[in-house]
């Protein structure tokens, strides 16, 4: 039943105090809400910062991840003070109800009794009518000298003033029983208005603690949340494009050189046994073939500067790649290691960073050749500096 209703049983003035109970319970209700979207809230926010570092380096991430466990620390938070929230609304409406239940009983015995009491009233007060009626007609018989009219009247006046004494005695007896009835309404009527009163303090005093907390706690994020933003523009600081890049060139490169050119194959040069012809026969043929990609006549070597190596060292099928003496330096220069590299081909070299190694040759493809420790090999020129 809703309060305030017009079917209630209750007074007006208790209809007002429920209707104000109720309106404090829904405010309860209202903040218990707020506090519940808060934190989903906060928590998908936490949970969105962890999403953001997958790719990011340790240091990067950490501080990412610091925002993302504030947010989940608040929300862990809010969860809490949620809880409380809810508990408090369920006790208080728990015990709301037992009170308005009490005295809609008490209402209900008091109406009961007062509508017999009017009842009991108005019986009471025909009865003394009949009564009088029945008097004055007994005087006007005996004045009339008819003795059997007379006690015939007599004996009526007395019914109906027997009647009306009885009338009389229910009705007292009705209105002592309303009294007493009155008396315990309105007993438990104060007792009720006092548990009220005192839910309405216990509701005011705790929402206005928990916004005054929730408040705080809003503040505290705002505080933390700057200081590890600014940690993180810290560490972003720190970022530098081409060192990301050198650092994926080196954690995904698949080798160091492109893949050559495929060879043509003459159909009449090939041995006359085809079916037994091995790949070793094939690997010189394209050998063979090589050496003309670069020029067959003497006219065209001439004419061709600088001219290609020989084609000593051909891998598989694939014809030599020709590279530009020209581009290469001879001289020898030191140079400092600035990033750790792992050789992938039997032809580079394993360096760290921190090392010092003599360029031999510098090549315009990016790969320098170095040596360190007696040892030669291919290394990235980017991961050196002059020194």
């Amino acid at each position: 039943m809703r309060f305030g209703a017009r079917s209630s049983p209750f007074t007006l003035a208790m209809r007002c105090l429920c209707s104000d109970c109720w309106t404090g319970g829904r405010c309860a209700k209202t903040w218990r809400i707020y506090l519940s979207r808060e934190r989903k809230q906060k928590r998908d926010m936490g949970k969105s910062w962890f999403k953001l570092p997958e790719k990011q380096e340790d240091k990067q991430k950490s501080k990412i991840e610091s925002v993302g466990n504030s947010h989940i620390q608040l929300a862990v938070m809010l969860k809490d003070e949620l809880k409380g929230i809810e508990e408090f609304r369920e006790r208080q409406k728990e015990q709301r109800k037992k009170y308005e239940s009490a005295m809609e009983r008490m209402q209900k015995n008091k109406l009961s009794h007062y509508k017999k009491t009017m009842e009991s009233k108005k019986t009471y007060e025909q009865k003394c009518k009949e009564a009088d009626e029945a008097e004055q007609s007994f005087e006007r018989t005996s004045a009339s000298g008819n003795q059997k009219q007379t006690e015939k009247s007599q004996n009526k006046a007395k019914q109906c003033r027997d009647a009306a004494n009885e009338a009389e005695n229910v009705y007292k007896q009705n209105i002592e029983q309303l009294d007493k009835v009155r008396t315990e309404w309105e007993q438990e009527h104060i007792k009720t208005c006092e548990v009220f009163q005192l839910q309405e303090c216990d509701r005011i005093t705790i929402l206005r603690n928990s916004l005054w907390v929730h408040c705080n706690q809003l503040s505290m994020q705002c505080v933390k949340d700057d200081e590890l933003y600014e940690e993180v523009r810290v560490s972003l600081e720190n970022c530098v494009v081409e060192s990301d890049i050198d650092y994926f060139i080196k954690t995904k490169m698949t080798g160091t050189q492109p893949p050559g050119a495929i060879g043509y194959e003459n159909y009449y040069s090939r041995e006359p046994n085809r079916g037994n012809s091995s790949p070793t026969q094939s690997c010189g043929m394209m050998k063979r073939f090589s050496g003309l990609l670069h020029g067959s006549s003497k006219n065209n070597a001439e004419s061709i500067t600088p001219s290609a190596p020989p084609l000593e060292k051909a891998d598989g099928v694939y014809a030599s790649i020709f590279v530009n003496e020209q581009a290469r330096i001879t001289s020898s220069q030191d140079y400092r290691v600035l990033y750790d590299y792992t050789a992938q081909n039997m032809d580079e070299l394993d360096i760290n960073e921190g090392d010092i190694v003599a360029v031999i040759e510098e090549s315009e493809d990016g790969w320098w050749t170095a040596e360190r420790n007696g040892q030669r090999g291919f290394v990235p020129g980017s991961y050196l500096e002059r020194i």
